[in-house]
């Protein structure tokens, strides 16, 4: 099994890639970080008579190197009890390349993948961030892709994550299943 780790986090090693650290542990993985590329926000010409237009960015080459894995692991911070503008702009941008003919087989290829969510807040995440696991299952659902788990944690501060041992055994669990999967 290949394992892509997709970052969402504005933070260089912050609470979420800790705790996905945990999760990944002793695996062999490879890791996109969204904050080190250039995402342009989508110019939705879906029903624009040329439809979308090229974009010159690192989009196009993030989703090569994702597609070539069968299991995706998104990891992000819960900024304002969602996902942060970075990570919305790379599924916003699934619209275009649903469209794209460099990726004929796009929607099909996402329905043999799984998917995993690690993210981490502050304001009571248990709770609060699981609109934003919902958002994740909506995402995956329409692009019948299998989601296989989530791991919330809490954190506020750099290093808080360290004190949510619940998280870190939630985090060891999905260790232990992708070992075994």
């Amino acid at each position: 099994m290949s394992i892509v780790v997709i970052y969402g986090s504005a933070r260089q090693n912050g609470n979420t890639e800790k705790l996905t650290e945990r999760v990944i542990e002793g695996l062999e993985v490879e890791e996109i970080y969204l904050r080190d590329h250039t995402i342009k926000p989508i110019d939705d010409q879906r029903h624009a008579e040329g439809g979308f237009a090229e974009v010159d960015d690192d989009y196009n080459g993030l989703v090569e190197r994702m597609m070539k894995h069968e299991t995706f692991i998104f990891a992000t911070p819960i900024y304002w009890y969602s996902m942060p503008g970075t990570m919305k702009n790379f599924f916003d941008r699934w619209s275009q390349t649903m469209r794209d003919k460099k990726f004929p087989d796009f929607r099909a290829e996402l329905g043999t993948k799984k998917a995993y969510v690690v993210a981490v807040g502050g304001d009571k995440p248990m709770i609060k961030g699981l609109p934003l696991i919902q958002q994740f299952n909506y995402i995956f659902d329409f692009m019948s892709m299998s989601f296989e788990g989530y791991v919330l944690g809490k954190a506020s501060r750099p290093g808080d994550i360290s004190q949510d041992k619940t998280a870190f055994a939630a985090a060891a669990h999905l260790n232990e299943k992708l070992k075994n999967s």
